[in-house]
């Protein structure tokens, strides 16, 4: 893996202006929005941080700098506030008030986390906002939305994880018996909260987006329970095509059966991650594995030509046997060896288990700008925190400086704020004609009129479509049957009688094993709303037609290995000769430019490389659970949305488009930043906790086995009023104690209380438990399977998370919906076609005839030479 040199840009010098530059954002919230503002503050807004005098809750979350509890020094804080302003008001005072809406009459975003009704009681609600500022955009994020039958409930990071699903898919393998021996674990650090602000922020883009052509903001609403149920991968067409349940399996996948393992011990007690290639979708990489194994002599009887045989391969006995020759290979190396390099030297997507801070010295994330070094003049010293979440030379990432102290621009803001600023104009952009500009509810898309050529594959980057489609813009998925797009052939297949065969089916009737590329209800929802033609890219006359796409449309975005484009002829300094708009969006597992250029990787590799999978699981000895589904496909899919989105508010106030080098790994370290932090000011190493609350500290705060089978309730006591609710609901005497009445004493004691909570909850049915307990104001929530939200979760029904939307060729089926309410411009899951995913080459002579004006005699031309 050698560097690469920097991508070619466009010889106009960049503008030097941020994505969201003069655009200002209050911000009144906690760890629900923190991760929201951070990520506006990094695109380029002001975003002034509204604190109460004594300073934002958060302010008291741990980790802090050496281990002192400061609310100047909460690395909590400082990660999730960092570039950030703030402000100290009294919202109880009438001069608090009157200082909030004199900064709120000028600004243009508000982002609200309280509780409900709190902004309303004091005269600063949503509706009185925009009633004197119409082109304000305002944005509730709640734990589980304002309205409906848990509107009330009390949520936390684990209690939402629980909720949403996360949980269930993630832990260790069951014992030998079938029967789990450890509880679900949850991905560690504010994870709930990542996801709700990745949707938040796509739906303030759409909206800024919108308001530059009509002048009218809106109000968006967005749950956290709904964003989180919406993120779980595979689990769900699982369970809605084909009634099957996942299973927690140590280190991987969720899955509706045992899979191969994923992880191997070095000899030092480290983890590397040796992607298994016998598999049959990884056939063409079996070769590649054997030289890895040759140059050290360790292919054992691999060698033998019955494995040339890749049915062989997949005969259980005989994976069986390549595991026990990879793991006894692996074993044999120390984990400073770096065997993954001479595995991605062959094309293998190998990855090393890091902890998230052994990244920050890698050169390759150093020079793409993944960390920086922040400077705190009042501590005179300099921390490494994470930087940019992408790469772009045109528009580079703001790193801003060091977070602020309490209330430190209160005067600064309010002389600033009160100056008169230009307003922001959109420029001429070319007419075009895309799809309808309306949704199904007949008000306007956010998108509308904006084209996007989709040239994405699987989840990670063909899932960024789906939510600009959901936004309205008319996203034109090409693909050809010469490379299939994975998911195509994944989990989630249609069965070939459609609703009534899955609901007809019991384990003595299965149903039939479906096969064809367009069966796979993955595939439909990842690519729900948009078109798909038939290009094949190999082809030489395919080029003219692909420059002729590139020229009607806004936005490229492609998931291609780095280079790919270089050598089809369409680098950026091409794009933008064809197009000098065109947003220009790349995702690979670990970005074009810097040193990995050329490696190799999937959702799984990437979060092993990031630190994620190392940083869920239970303490030392155990190994590390990871995450079980593909966490950085989704945030993937996510990153690419939000690169197109700031593009596309920038190309339409400026008239300039730009290139964006996204990786799926650098997200991953973005969403670790406390731990690199951590490790940068205190020198600490990362080590896992379980489902444990180290940083806002609670007791009892886990996961507990409730009657039946694999029946789990997660619940925390942070406050006394919820350890009092806690005490009063389970009615166990010895939970009374005085030993336990403060945190204090609870977390001295914290595994005598667990097991004492285990005990009292053991034989109680988890979702009675779940309401007794949320109606005495206690943080729980029952670990719900797939079937549990999708057949029975009365707040996601009440949110419509889901959408019924027909298909070509396997009929109507429900669709996950983007978790935002946008007032003023509702999304749809079916885009502006109103439809699921499409068919194979669907649209092809739509796009050619209507969109391109290709005659019908060139269209027959191109598929008889078979260029579609």
């Amino acid at each position: 893996m050698t560097a690469l040199s920097e991508p070619t840009l466009s010889e106009t010098a960049p503008s030097g202006d941020s994505f969201l530059s003069g655009l200002r954002v209050l911000e009144v919230a906690d760890e629900l929005g923190e991760y929201c503002g951070k990520l506006l503050a990094g695109l380029g807004a002001d975003v002034v941080k509204v604190e109460p005098p004594g300073g934002e809750v958060t302010r008291g979350y741990g980790p802090f700098r050496g281990d002192v509890e400061d609310v100047e020094g909460s690395l909590h804080f400082w990660h999730y506030n960092h570039g950030k302003r703030s402000v100290v008001l009294d919202l109880d005072t009438d001069e608090g008030r009157r200082r909030f809406g004199e900064l709120a009459e000028v600004a243009d975003v508000v982002v609200d986390t309280r509780r409900r009704g709190y902004l309303e009681e004091r005269g600063l609600g949503a509706d009185r906002l925009r009633a004197s500022r119409p082109e304000l955009v305002t944005v509730r994020i709640s734990p589980f939305g304002d309205t409906g039958p848990w509107a009330d409930h009390e949520g936390g990071d684990l209690v939402h994880l629980a909720l949403g699903g996360v949980v269930m898919n993630c832990g260790y393998d069951p014992g030998p018996s079938g029967e789990y021996d450890t509880p679900p674990i949850a991905p560690q650090m504010w994870q709930s909260y990542h996801i709700a602000g990745e949707m938040a922020v796509m739906a303030i883009l759409g909206a800024l987006t919108h308001r530059l052509d009509s002048g009218a903001g809106q109000h968006l609403d967005v749950s956290v329970h709904q964003a989180v149920s919406a993120n779980t991968e595979t689990d769900i067409p699982d369970w809605v095509m084909l009634r099957q349940e996942h299973h927690r399996l140590t280190g991987r996948h969720s899955m509706p059966a045992s899979s191969v393992p994923s992880l191997a011990l070095t000899k030092d007690g480290r983890y590397v991650m040796p992607y298994r290639t016998y598999l049959k979708s990884f056939a063409a990489n079996w070769e590649a594995q054997l030289r890895v194994l040759r140059k050290f002599g360790m292919q054992a009887d691999l060698d033998a030509p019955e494995f040339q045989d890749e049915n062989y391969r997949y005969i259980p006995r005989n994976a069986a046997r390549i595991n026990q020759v990879l793991d006894a290979f692996v074993g044999r190396m120390l984990y400073d060896a770096d065997i993954w390099r001479d595995a991605q030297a062959e094309g293998l997507p190998w990855a090393p288990v890091r902890r998230p801070e052994e990244n920050a010295d890698d050169e390759h994330w150093r020079a793409r700008g993944t960390f920086i070094d922040v400077r705190h003049p009042e501590l005179d010293a300099t921390y490494a925190y994470v930087g940019a979440r992408w790469y772009c030379p045109d528009v580079p990432w703001v790193v801003g400086t060091r977070p602020p102290r309490i209330g430190e621009h209160t005067d600064e803001v309010a002389t600033e704020w009160a100056a008169p600023r230009a307003a922001a104009e959109p420029v001429e952009r070319p007419a075009r004609t895309t799809a309808r500009a309306t949704s199904a509810t007949g008000a306007p898309f956010a998108l509308a009129g904006v084209r996007v050529l989709d040239l994405s594959w699987m989840l990670a980057s063909a899932g960024s479509g789906r939510f600009l489609a959901a936004l309205g813009a008319e996203v034109i998925k090409v693909e050809h049957e010469s490379r299939w797009d994975a998911v195509r052939f994944g989990q989630g297949m249609a069965p070939p009688g459609g609703r009534a065969e899955r609901d007809a089916a019991t384990e003595a009737i299965p149903i039939p094993e479906p096969t064809g590329p367009d069966c796979n209800g993955m595939f439909m929802e990842v690519n729900s709303g948009k078109l798909g033609m038939s290009l094949d890219l190999k082809h030489p006359r395919s080029h003219a037609v692909l420059e002729d796409l590139v020229r009607a449309s806004d936005v490229l975005v492609e998931g291609f290995s780095p280079g790919t484009m270089e050598r089809m002829g369409f680098g950026y300094a091409r794009l933008k000769e064809l197009n000098p708009r065109i947003v220009y969006v790349q995702q690979s597992g670990f970005g074009q430019y810097g040193t990995y250029g050329q490696a190799r990787a999937f959702g799984p590799t990437a979060q092993a490389f990031s630190g994620l999978a190392e940083m869920s699981g239970l303490p030392e000895p155990f190994p590390p659970a990871g995450i079980g589904y593909s966490y950085l496909d989704w945030f993937g899919a996510y990153n690419m949305a939000n690169a197109v989105l700031s593009g596309i508010f920038r190309q339409r106030r400026t008239g300039e488009g730009c290139y964006i080098d996204a990786s799926q790994t650098e997200m991953g370290i973005y969403l670790a930043g406390t731990a690199i932090l951590d490790h940068s000011v205190n020198g600490r190493r990362w080590q896992r906790y379980g489902n444990a609350s180290p940083y806002k500290p609670a007791a009892p705060h886990g996961v507990f086995r409730t009657r039946g089978t694999d029946r789990w309730i997660a619940l925390s006591a942070f406050t006394p009023e919820h350890w009092a609710g806690l005490v009063k609901v389970l009615g166990e005497p010895a939970l009374a104690d005085e030993r336990f009445a403060t945190l204090a004493g609870r977390l001295a004691a914290a595994e005598e209380v667990d097991g004492l909570v285990a005990a009292a909850v053991r034989n109680q049915e988890g979702r009675a438990l779940m309401d007794a307990l949320q109606e005495r104001g206690v943080p729980a929530g029952v670990c719900q399977t797939v079937e549990d939200r999708y057949d029975s979760d009365p707040q996601l029904r009440h949110l419509q998370w889901t959408v019924e939307l027909p298909q070509s060729a396997i009929g109507t089926w429900p669709i996950r919906q983007l978790p935002v309410a946008l007032g003023a411009t509702p999304a749809d899951a079916g885009g502006p076609y109103g439809r699921s995913g499409p068919s194979y080459g669907q649209d092809t002579d739509h796009v050619l005839r209507e969109i391109l004006g290709y005659e019908s005699s060139r269209i027959d031309d191109l598929r008889t030479v078979g260029a579609v």
